[in-house]
């Protein structure tokens, strides 16, 4: 069996190879595993792939995960294809293959799996056990594939690269989210160029919000932009009438460093003849824990609890179960998708 037209599209070109012995198995993993799910629920991959995921990707006006898959399949082919396979294994060889988790955590882009398999073959079928939330334990298997050897081969580095990275954002974030309650977990920019949807869309899955998605959707005034335009005051009275003007409906952050600068932008908050309506939170980066709980408490006593407060710098798992006490809306880490350790997952040709 041949591969499909949406894998040549991609820029694969296929030579038949010559005739090759049939090989039956690759071989197992090293890690003790449970048994393989049932056959009974197979599904065509291009039809699972158009199922609801148990949670949605965040939006964004421009960014289309299509086309993150297709460039992520084409850099691994290029105009040539997959030589180990055309070398290896006859054209009309069909397989079943498993992923298995090889560490515990929390699974994210099984929904992504079923787009980058169909993408290469909507032919092949799948069966999944989980889904995007489910916890996954060490020696678990959680899909069954089945289809042309040669399709699910092409696909498994790349399913397996935003899988693995996916599901160690989302394990991460459980952790941090769940530490961190009340306050609401909130990722960063830091993220893979690229990828930012993606990786923002694990933090979802790992049971954390997201915060803004890029430059164009919230203006965060920082140090850099209050130093640029001369002062706080400037800052936000500028950014205040660029929304009027464009009928934005943006929201600004205000990042303040001290209790200076909390009791700056308190006082430019009440100040009843400046208009200050879209400012709806401020971020306390790097402060003390005592700081923290100072500045929550001056913006209640001021008649501003409508305004958000986010904690920011320095937060680890070993540092946000403090930071969330201390009566902050959200916790920000860039950590959640920075320098994140990858899931251990693989994929296991077993005949």
């Amino acid at each position: 069996r041949g591969m499909s037209a949406a894998a040549c599209a991609l820029g694969a070109s296929f030579v038949r190879a010559a005739p090759l012995r049939t090989r039956r198995s690759r071989g197992a993993s090293h890690v003790t595993r449970a048994t393989a799910p049932a056959s009974t629920g197979m599904m065509r991959v291009a039809d699972a792939a158009l199922l609801p995921p148990a949670i949605a990707p965040p939006s964004h006006p421009t960014y289309s995960i299509a086309r993150a898959i297709a460039a992520a399949l084409e850099e691994d082919i290029a105009d040539v294809g997959d030589i180990s396979c055309l070398s290896t294994i006859p054209l009309e060889t069909e397989s079943v293959a498993t992923l298995l988790a090889k560490a515990n955590g929390v699974l994210a882009g099984q929904h992504l799996a079923n787009q980058i398999l169909a993408a290469v073959d909507p032919e092949l079928t799948v069966h999944w056990t989980k889904r995007d939330g489910d916890s996954v334990a060490y020696g678990e298997i959680f899909c069954e594939i089945k289809g042309s050897a040669h399709s699910i081969l092409r696909a498994e580095r790349v399913v397996l690269n935003f899988m693995q990275r996916m599901s160690g954002i989302a394990t991460l974030t459980q952790e941090m989210a769940a530490a961190a309650a009340p306050a609401v977990m909130l990722e960063t920019r830091k993220t893979v160029p690229g990828l930012r949807l993606i990786d923002k869309w694990a933090v979802l899955i790992g049971g954390g919000k997201n915060h803004r998605m890029g430059l164009f959707d919230m203006v965060m005034i920082k140090d850099n932009h209050i130093a640029a335009s001369g002062g706080m005051e400037n800052a936000v009275i500028n950014a205040q009438g660029y929304l009027t003007l464009h009928k934005s409906p943006a929201s600004i952050e205000v990042e303040t460093r001290n209790m200076a600068e909390v009791a700056q932008v308190i006082a430019l908050l009440t100040d009843k003849d400046t208009d200050t309506s879209a400012v709806t939170r401020v971020m306390l980066d790097n402060m003390t824990l005592e700081d923290m709980r100072a500045a929550v408490r001056l913006f209640a006593d001021n008649g501003l609890s409508h305004i958000e407060t986010e904690a920011s710098g320095n937060v680890t798992l070993h540092t946000v179960r403090e930071i969330g006490q201390t009566g902050v809306t959200f916790v920000s880490s860039g950590a959640l998708t920075h320098s994140v350790a990858a899931l251990d997952i693989s994929l296991n040709v077993e005949c």
